[in-house]
């Protein structure tokens, strides 16, 4: 089996156990047949009608770096999907990109009204805190940490900075490859970092302790190694998040005059990530999968 048949299965893999669990967690149950303005429905369709699930691949590719077992990371897969899918909804609005179309199929405030959509956001967003409820002690740095990345000083500073770019034909036109790439630090870089570091939190600090050992002299063996490999694993989805929406920027043909500029800082980019990965060996395989299979698509375009 080749590296890029293992990272292609490993996703696959991920893909099936985190469509599994949220669709267990959207479940309808018996005190769901009042349903108002098809809310629960909504939610429904806007997580499990598809995606790459690549952010919640991304918490179980760290958690299994930690030397932690994936299935411990799910509640925090799942938090970070229904976060992301909370974003596509509301990115979608009219108010904001206005898009008909998501995924092939009509987008949720076309498929079930505009106030619906922003409704079906904010129960997503609400849903995704709510499961890192199931990693115990640990929930409330996970949901510090999801928080932070996702909140007015990360994605949504980015999203502002998106839209303000929206409103000038001559800004969209001068914008320069420093300033784009803020904008994909905070819209995509934040919560592909978020991810990288909940896979840590959720496999717990006493995990990160023994990890501490294998993981080479730099991590050390302590709870404070924990902290360290939180850092790099944070560094990693940062760098790995810019990187692929660079690949998918020259997927889609957005900004074509930086295309050699973009390609230059995916490459750029896979290198500081896979400096992170160094201390854990083979434990990380899979997250230098992930690297590798991004980096590949962005030097095909």
């Amino acid at each position: 089996m080749t590296d890029f048949d293992e990272v292609t299965q490993f996703l696959a893999h991920a893909r099936e156990r985190v469509d599994a669990a949220l669709a267990r967690l959207l479940a309808e149950g018996p005190r769901d047949t009042d349903d108002p303005g098809r809310l629960r429905e909504a939610m429904r369709y806007a997580v499990l009608g598809g995606g790459k699930r690549l952010r919640p691949a991304l918490v179980l590719a760290a958690a299994e770096a930690m030397g932690g077992d994936a299935e411990s990371a799910l509640p925090a897969a799942c938090a970070v999907e229904l976060l992301h899918a909370y974003t596509l909804v509301h990115d979608d609005l009219p108010a904001m990109d206005n898009d008909a179309l998501r995924r092939g199929r009509p987008t949720v405030h076309v498929a079930f009204g505009e106030a619906n959509a922003i409704l079906v956001g904010d129960a997503l967003l609400t849903e995704a805190l709510g499961a890192l409820a199931a990693l115990g002690p640990h929930a409330a740095e996970a949901i510090r940490v999801l928080s932070r990345r996702a909140g007015v000083r990360e994605l949504l500073a980015g999203q502002a900075r998106d839209l303000d770019l929206a409103m000038s034909e001559e800004a969209r036109r001068s914008i320069g490859l420093e300033a784009l790439e803020r904008i994909h630090v905070e819209k995509t870089g934040a919560l592909f970092a978020a991810a990288a570091e909940l896979g840590a939190i959720a496999v717990g600090a006493s995990v990160g302790a023994s990890v501490g050992a294998s993981v080479g002299a730099s991590v050390g063996a302590s709870v404070g190694a924990s902290h360290e490999a939180r850092e790099r694993l944070s560094r990693f989805g940062l760098s790995l998040g810019i990187a692929f929406q660079h690949a998918d920027d020259l997927a889609d043909g957005d900004h074509p005059a930086m295309a050699s500029l973009a390609r230059r800082r995916v490459a750029e980019l896979a290198s500081e990530a896979m400096a992170q990965l160094e201390p854990f060996g083979k434990a990380a395989r899979h997250l230098r999968g992930i690297l590798s299979w991004v980096s590949a698509s962005a030097a095909v375009r």
